[in-house]
């Protein structure tokens, strides 16, 4: 943890207007320092950094906050990664934090391992570039692409040239073991003189793919002609994992500020084409499925994804494992769409075709999430029977399931049911059950109205009260009991983990960077008021650091949500100090919660072979947490 008292020293001796003017053009404008947002698209500047306040604002999308946020918006790096660079540059030494000096030493070793491949790659990408330039053959396959030189040099497309050692003239020495763990160079056979080397990629466009900070970590390369594999990409190494990174997204980061949603496509041509013609916030998965780790990082940048995929069979795969990565970051206030091309096109030939105009017609007709739930649950169902209706319910359960629980989720039942023909209370009662169809508290017997058809209340619940003979008017409580201030109010669930663990977080903000990426996402996905306030939270450190809850409420106060931080946590005063511990603990009672609801959801869609399998891991792993919170207990 950095000390709050050190985040305010760092500030004080940075000048914002320094660390902005390293990424734009700024220009005095009386006292402050104007210039062109970085983080949306605008001719006319409305970007301010004041000097006197140490912060940048823009009128154009609203972006603010200090010189840490700035570079955590912009570099797209972590808190502490900013505090650091930031520390490096005013030549202040960050506090120690609180691991071992074993566990420091590893991450360093790691940390310094992860930037030598990153200077390897990078070094790799210039001389592709180079070569580009060399290359009348691949130059003209870019143009007949439709690709202009500003293009290529944006996304800093190259060329790998034919031969099998032509990387030798890029590296002191080709023998560098960093050539093959950083995915460039393939080595076979055993060392000596029978070991051979040579490059991965020969006669290919190359594609380096960088990750949000933009540092170079991979590289997807094109034949030029006929030959397989079309697309080949780095193998897995430490910097690059494909499940987790998506092509475009650095230099997409701009174009999703300012459409206002991500397009996902399937290949690296289909981003570049895109941008080429205007479509500027296009990314693409890398010669993979969309995972759920892409679309919670997309939702990092944006609340609307649309994703596009060609028309046939294939492309209708893709959008089946797209829909179901997407299903769980569904929240009611996110825009999940799907759009689907004729089978003979894919987004590069058909804006080559057809243009910018009507591709934009095309991702203003995209299928709403809801619909393609439904069209995929349908899919070879005959409604017109019983038998395909009571199909189409088991194919749209587990999608349904897989919903956070919102409004969304009672709309889509609503759905299902009418297109099943079933009343919505009898599905209700069917996949949630008949308690959960039933009010969650009951009225007083007092106070409750009797209804058509309810049976009547017996003789002794309906015989007058007999008062006593002491009873004064204006005194409606009886002697020697305390007045009940809740009476007459609804009653109320008792906190559970979700509430103790965001109290715990509001007073212990600066743990929010100690906790796990998993926790983070485990916080983001609560339903409702929960997870609201969770991004509000991530979104206020992002930009001022970790601040105690004195420093903390007033700015509640002032973005309208103090009231509700209030309401969901109870008080947010403790007779004891929190700790990090206790905050744990909730997480670990969350996580408990999650894995039993989703134990319980597969029980009930009749499991069978590798879903029985799911559920005894399940189950293990719900031990596991239960052992690790009596061992913290003990």
């Amino acid at each position: 943890m950095i000390p709050p008292g050190f985040i305010q020293d760092l500030l004080a001796r940075v000048d914002i207007v320094e660390v902005v003017g390293r990424h734009v053009d700024l220009k005095k404008a009386g006292i402050n320092h104007k210039g062109l947002c970085p983080f949306h698209g605008e001719k006319s500047p409305s970007f301010i950094v004041s000097p006197t306040r140490q912060t940048y604002h823009c009128f154009g999308c609203g972006v603010h906050g200090n010189a840490i946020g700035f570079l955590m918006e912009h570099s797209g790096i972590g808190f502490i990664d900013a505090v650091q660079d930031l520390a490096q540059q005013v030549g202040m030494q960050v506090p120690e934090d609180e691991r071992s000096p074993a566990e420091r030493e590893r991450a360093a070793q790691q940390k310094q391992r992860q930037a030598t491949l990153t200077e390897v790659l990078e070094r790799a990408s210039r001389h592709y570039r180079h070569q580009l330039k060399q290359s009348p053959r691949a130059i003209d396959y870019l143009k007949r692409r439709g690709l202009t030189g500003q293009i290529a040099a944006r996304f800093a497309l190259g060329y790998a040239p034919e031969g099998w050692r032509a990387l030798a003239s890029a590296f002191p020495s080709y023998d560098d073991p960093l050539l093959s763990e950083a995915g460039l160079v393939i080595v076979q056979g055993e060392e000596g003189t029978e070991q051979k080397r040579y490059d991965r990629f020969r006669d290919r466009i190359m594609f380096p793919i960088r990750n949000v900070q933009g540092e170079t970590i991979g590289f997807g390369g094109r034949v030029l002609d006929k030959g397989e594999p079309k697309y080949l990409n780095s193998p897995e190494t430490p910097v690059f994992s494909k499940g987790r990174e998506l092509y475009g997204l650095f230099e997409g980061r701009q174009g999703l500020r300012s459409r206002g949603y991500a397009l996902v496509v399937e290949g690296y041509m289909d981003v570049v084409a895109l941008a080429q013609s205007g479509f500027d916030n296009a990314v693409a998965t890398l010669g993979t499925a969309c995972t759920a780790e892409h679309v919670h990082k997309l939702f990092r940048f944006t609340d609307s994804v649309i994703f596009s995929f060609d028309g046939d069979a294939a492309g209708r795969r893709a959008a089946g494992r797209a829909l179901e990565a997407a299903l769980p970051h569904a929240s009611d206030t996110r825009t999940i769409k799907f759009l689907f091309l004729p089978a003979e096109h894919d987004p590069d030939s058909y804006v080559r075709e057809f243009g910018a105009a009507a591709f934009e017609r095309c991702v203003e007709d995209a299928v709403p999430l809801s619909r393609q739930i439904l069209e995929s649950a349908a899919e070879g169902c005959d409604l017109s029977s019983a038998e395909g209706r009571a199909r189409l319910l088991a194919n749209a359960r587990p999608l349904w399931a897989a919903l956070p629980a919102g409004l969304l989720q009672r709309q889509l039942l609503g759905d299902l049911a009418r297109r099943a023909q079933l009343p919505d209370q009898e599905l209700i009662s069917l996949w949630q059950g008949s308690a959960k169809s039933m009010p969650e508290t009951r009225q007083d017997s007092e106070t409750q109205p009797q209804t058509a058809g309810e049976q009547p209340r017996s003789s002794k619940d309906t015989a007058p009260r007999a008062w006593k003979k002491d009873w004064k008017p204006g005194s409606w409580k009886r002697r020697g009991e305390p007045i009940d201030e809740t009476q007459g109010l609804p009653r109320r669930q008792p906190p559970g983990p979700a509430d103790h663990a965001l109290r715990l977080l509001l007073l212990g903000n600066q743990w929010w960077e100690q906790l796990s990426a998993d926790d983070q996402h485990l916080l983001h996905e609560l339903p409702g008021s929960h997870g609201e306030m969770v991004r509000w939270l991530e979104r206020f450190l992002v930009h001022h650091g970790p601040c105690p809850w004195s420093a903390l409420e007033p700015v509640l106060e002032a973005d309208g949500m103090l009231d509700q931080a209030r309401r969901l946590t109870s008080g947010l005063h403790a007779e004891q100090e929190p700790l990090l511990e206790d905050l744990q603990h909730m997480l670990r009672k969350l996580r408990i919660e999650h894995i039993n609801e989703q134990v319980r959801q597969l029980i009930g869609s009749n499991p069978q072979g590798e879903d029985l399998q799911r559920i005894a891991q399940m189950r293990a792993e719900i031990e596991s947490l239960r052992q690790a919170g009596l061992a913290s207990a003990g």
